[in-house]
């Protein structure tokens, strides 16, 4: 997750919460459906972001990993990563190709 993704989840988690705690402070409870629903949203794509991008490593995982031989440009560090595979699971992981 870029410094950027990292801020701006930062701030937004912060302004809700800040939201939350006036509308309570206030007795607008009414209003904390729709924070809850901006809450909710939030929450779900930061799900969806970490279930879809995967973290790339730093070096191969393990012997029993292989490599499977593809390879792309990561669009967010433009570094060239590798596709580990660990046969017996198939479960796949991203290494920088130049580890």
């Amino acid at each position: 997750m870029t410094t950027l993704r990292k801020g701006t989840l930062a701030v937004a988690a912060g302004v809700l919460v800040l939201a939350i705690v006036l509308f309570v402070a206030a007795g607008a409870l009414p209003g904390l459906f729709g924070l809850g629903c901006w809450a909710l949203v939030l929450l779900v794509g930061l799900a969806i972001e970490r279930w879809r991008y995967k973290a790339i490593l730093g070096a191969p995982p393990g012997p029993e990993w292989r490599s499977n031989g593809e390879r792309f440009v990561d669009p967010e560090t433009g570094r060239m990563v590798a596709v580990y595979e660990e046969p017996a699971s198939g479960r796949r992981v991203y290494v920088a190709a130049d580890a």
